[in-house]
């Protein structure tokens, strides 16, 4: 297996998560949760296991009477995407090279 690939964010919720918070600072849990497409339930498990991973940080607080949740890429949770990102694009182009035939005698 390709040093890179991790198999903790390999599970394909956790693999959502991270990748959707890549690109952002801080995303709020209903927004992950509605383009992920899980449960509140569901959600609350990968991230807490994400969080216990250290790849991300998650921020509670309160908007008024509305109790806000957050969730941001660590440093270490970005690095870990980005090489099991790019493990995964080894994986797929190896898998893209056509083998020559064997010479005949």
């Amino acid at each position: 297996m390709d040093a890179g690939f991790d198999e903790f964010l390999h599970v394909p919720a956790r693999l959502s998560i991270v990748a959707l918070l890549a690109p952002a600072d801080w995303a709020e849990f209903g927004f992950i949760r509605d383009n992920v497409g899980t449960s509140d339930s569901a959600l609350s498990k990968q991230i807490t296991a994400l969080a216990n991973a250290g790849y991300v940080t998650v921020r509670k607080g309160r908007d008024g009477a509305v109790r806000r949740t957050h969730v941001q890429l660590t440093p270490q949770g970005r690095e870990a995407f980005r090489r099991h990102a790019a493990a995964l694009e080894r994986i797929v182009a190896a898998a893209q090279v056509v083998p020559r035939p064997p010479p005949t005698a």
